[in-house]
Formats: structure tokens, sequence, C-alpha cells
């Protein structure tokens, strides 16, 4: 039998929040019609620092110059970056779920600098119960020692947390921990979200 649903586990960019336009069309600005390649690039590089290893400013840093973008770095990151969008609807179930009784708690991929972007401009921190950011914590997903190491920062079983992520490699990283875990992104509607709470017994529904 099931390990009844105490906590839920959200992750951030696709479910919690959005960049609009997307990556591509934020860097096209600066880097045309090759903004493609350089994110991937960057993205590569990147991966050390989620991790908690290095200063990724540096790296963009260095990634700009390499493709001739003379605008300063700290412009860039600003602009694309920080440039997020809350989905409103998705917090008002984050605040549904705790009103409920349930231990409401993030997980994401984030080096330090976004991560505290998103901590104290974003109001996350005020938001969750417990925050796990990869960059924090020493390892990034989808590793499953990533959920491992959250469900011990959150104080729980791993079997009574659902997590929701919209991508399926860490689905799989946090089922391999012992997660219930299930994949769902803000593009799909909340009904779907909510049909996914009900099949783990959680009910996410504004009442009153």
């Amino acid at each position: 039998m099931n390990e009844r649903i105490r906590h839920v586990l959200f992750d951030a960019d696709g479910v919690l929040q959005d960049l609009p336009g997307g990556w591509y069309a934020a860097m096209e600005p600066y880097v045309g019609d090759r903004a493609r390649d350089f994110l991937y690039e960057t993205w590569s590089d990147e991966l050390p620092m989620l991790a908690g290893r290095g200063d990724y400013l540096p790296v963009l840093e260095a990634s700009l110059v390499k493709y001739g973008v003379r605008t300063p770095v700290t412009e860039v990151y600003d602009a694309v970056w920080k440039n997020i969008v809350l989905i409103e609807e998705s917090l008002d179930i984050v605040r549904a779920l705790k009103r409920k009784g349930y231990g409401v708690h993030l997980g994401t991929n984030q080096e330090n600098y976004r991560g505290a972007h998103m901590r104290a401009a974003l109001g996350y921190d005020d938001l969750f119960d417990v925050s796990c950011y990869s960059y924090d914590l020493g390892v990034a997903k989808p590793d499953p020692a990533f959920f491992t190491l959250a469900a011990e920062r959150i104080g729980a079983d791993a079997g009574s947390i659902l997590f929701i992520d919209d991508m399926p490699r860490n689905i799989t990283g946090a089922r391999a921990a012992g997660l219930r875990a299930e994949q769902w992104d803000f593009t799909q509607g909340h009904a779907a979200l909510h049909e996914l709470f009900a099949t783990h017994g959680v009910d996410a529904r504004h009442t009153g």
C-alpha cells in the first residue's frame, strides 16, 4: 500500500514560472540566428555551476565575447536569465495545498545568481516551506541524489513526497530515489495537474 502523500515538491521553470517568448527569442537581440547554438553551449558550460561549483557570470561573459557580443554580461543576464514571469494559477495551487496542511517545497536546478533572484525578488523563500536549489545541495537533477537530499532536508520519507516537474528525466530520477513523481507543465492546463494530484489522493482545489 502506498504511503500517504504529505508533501508536494515543485520544479520551477515550466511549472511555476516561464520565460516569456522562450530562451531563443530572448537571446536573439544579442546573437541573432545563433541563439540556439549559443544557448546550448552556455547551458553545457553551466552544468558544474548548477551543482554549486564555480561562478557562472565569468563563464557567460567568455561565451558572449566568443560570439562578438559587446553588451555587458550583467545586462544580458538581467534581460534574459532574470526575465521570469510567475504562473499565478500554479502559485495559487501551492497556497491551497499549504492551507490544507501539505508541506510545499521547491526542487529546482539553478546556479546561485538566478537562485538568489528567485529566492528574494520572486518571493519563493516566503512561499515554500523548504527550498532545494541544486547549487545549494551540490547536486543537480536528474541525479537521484538530488531527491534523496531533498527528502532529508524536508525531513520526510521519500514515499510521502509527490514531485511535479516538466522534464521526463527528472521524473525518472525522482522515482529512482523513492519519491512519487508526475510530469506536467503549465501549458497542459491546471485541470490536468489536479487530475494528477487526484491519482495520488491529493486535493489542491480551492475551497471557500
